[in-house]
């Protein structure tokens, strides 16, 4: 079998698709003695380099060469996903700038008062994946209730309510009742408001909500609110397995 052909690139254009700015700022950040790969200062932008496993220094910030951008973020209240919010500071002012250069988006939305695990990414098709019903992902959430939860309102639940917006029924895949007023629930759609408006429908009321796993992909214990990495290729197949 032939070797696959390593692709080569400038050390500039390395610069701008990890977010560094335009090509032409990379360019001066490299002639000003502002980058470093591998430990190594550098000063030509248009070195030829192999950029898979390069560990880059901009101005003094480290940076792992990542082809495309694949997030896990501990969602703390009071944060909107969304660049144009309206009440609250946005979730993107928890990343670095080259991030946001790089236009991550949020794979699906949490309400400002939902924490949890939420997931960031500059690949369209990954975004696809991750929030498509079709591909019955599961979203695990851990849930605060005002009223005691009854076993009826869990058979309830596991078998479909109807919300008011659409005449399809949304189903939990899974209800673990976790205390009097704590409920662990499965779902694998993503409707506005699903959860809270689920459980208004059963006769309860949602007092706080958060999202512990997406498929078998749990949020990091260690993982503090706010707080960011990037996701391993395990956690990429976690997220997959139903």
């Amino acid at each position: 079998m032939p070797e696959k052909k390593v692709k080569l690139l400038p050390l500039e254009k390395i610069l701008f698709s990890q977010g560094f700015g335009t090509r032409k700022y990379c360019s001066q950040l490299v002639l000003a003695d502002l980058v470093k790969v591998n430990g190594q200062g550098m000063r030509d932008p248009d070195e030829l380099l192999e950029p898979n496993g390069l560990l880059l220094e901009v101005e003094g910030q480290p940076w792992l060469y990542q082809e495309n951008a694949y997030l896990v973020l501990h969602k703390p209240l009071h944060v909107e996903c969304s660049h144009k919010t309206k009440h609250y500071p946005s979730v993107f002012t928890l990343l670095p700038q080259p991030l946001i250069e790089r236009d991550v988006q949020c794979v699906g939305r949490l309400d400002q008062d939902t924490t949890g695990l939420l997931l960031l990414s500059d690949d369209g098709q990954f975004i696809h994946q991750m929030t498509s019903p079709k591909k019955n992902i599961g979203k695990l959430y851990q849930i605060q209730t005002a009223s005691r939860i009854t076993p009826s309102q869990i058979e309830h639940l596991l078998n479909g309510v109807v919300l008011d917006d659409n005449p399809q029924p949304c189903f939990a895949t899974q209800c673990t009742l976790e205390g009097e007023h704590q409920l662990a629930m499965t779902i694998v759609e993503g409707r506005y408001h699903q959860v809270k408006r689920m459980l208004a429908a059963v006769g309860n009321h949602v007092e706080a909500l958060h999202r512990r796993a997406i498929g078998q992909f749990f949020l990091p214990q260690d993982l503090h609110l706010g707080e960011w990495r990037w996701l391993t290729a395990e956690n990429k197949e976690q997220l997959r397995s139903k």
